[in-house]
């Protein structure tokens, strides 16, 4: 049996979870516990970027949520809870 396709706002909040959870992670690591190929990967976290969601957080190549991130992922959460 095949699941659902993920929406946009999906798969923007499962990568928004996982660095919540992981507080600090690289991005294969985020790639890879959100199920994205990498092409599909670098379209979704380049938009999280250049919106300020989320910001490298030093020269590791580590990356964190943003108060502007942790604000969008309270507020999918909560839209997610009416659908």
């Amino acid at each position: 049996m095949f699941e659902k396709e993920r929406s946009r706002w999906e798969i923007i909040l499962d990568v928004l979870r996982i660095l919540q959870e992981e507080n600090k992670a690289k991005k294969t690591r985020i790639m890879q516990k959100a199920y994205l190929d990498w092409r599909n990967f670098k379209r979704y976290f380049d938009y999280l970027l250049d919106e300020g969601f989320v910001a490298k957080s030093n020269p590791y190549e580590y990356y964190e949520l943003t108060a502007k991130g942790k604000d969008l992922l309270a507020r999918l959460k909560e839209v997610k809870k009416l659908l």
